[in-house]
């Protein structure tokens, strides 16, 4: 399928907003599937079906792409589980609700993609989580309200400090010394971060209700 770009500008080129949908969600996958730095814009520019000199007139450099990707990839993620906020009205529930897409954006997460962005674009990495520390947090936090008045969640914790310590176990594994990739797998790793962060806030109610989920 060859790309024409002629109503939104991504860079100096205006692009329709469903072209330019399009257009990230099928850079994002090639990104997902052959790493941040393996990726060249001239390999780019060939599965679009459009020259090199117009792909740098869509982003200036690789870095400015992987930018917007990162975003589009944040941007679907966090609109997932807002939806899933308002379908799912017990918050234990809500924490332990899965969905097809994000699952997906998780387990892919351990293609080269995020090894790579660690490695050789730190600061983009590094900008991203931050962009996406910060969301995450307030889906955390509007869901300790909820459990708190089904009487789910305990009281005495600081919710805002609990999402960023959730947060900060969960980069952990890209990061940190202690884990082996090839030992545990990220949604593994995720899933006991999850656990052991749910039973550190529930309530006896809240606890009887995670083991229910989990059986």
């Amino acid at each position: 399928m060859v790309y024409k770009f002629p109503m939104r500008y991504i860079c100096t080129v205006k692009v329709p907003m469903e072209q330019a949908q399009e257009f990230l969600q099928k850079a994002t996958q090639l990104f997902v599937d052959n790493g941040a730095k393996s990726l060249t814009m001239d390999e780019l520019a060939k599965e679009f079906g459009i020259s090199k000199k117009t792909l740098y007139q869509l982003y200036k450099n690789k870095e400015a792409l992987l930018d917007e990707v990162l975003n589009y990839r944040l941007q679907m993620v966090i609109e997932k589980m807002e939806r899933l906020d308002e379908t799912v009205e017990n918050a234990v529930e809500r924490m332990f609700c899965s969905d097809e897409e994000i699952d997906r954006a998780i387990r892919s997460n351990d293609s080269m993609l995020i090894r790579q962005l660690v490695r050789y674009y730190p600061t983009i990495f590094y900008s991203h989580m931050a962009r996406f520390g910060e969301k995450f947090a307030k889906v955390l936090i509007r869901n300790v309200h909820r459990g708190r008045a089904q009487g789910l969640y305990r009281e005495d914790f600081d919710e805002k400090m609990y999402a960023k310590l959730f947060l900060q176990l969960v980069m952990s594994y890209d990061t940190s010394p202690f884990f082996d990739e090839q030992e545990k797998e990220r949604v593994d790793f995720i899933e006991q971060v999850l656990h052991m962060y749910m039973h550190s806030i529930a309530t006896p109610e809240g606890k009887e209700q995670i083991e229910k989920l989990n059986k």
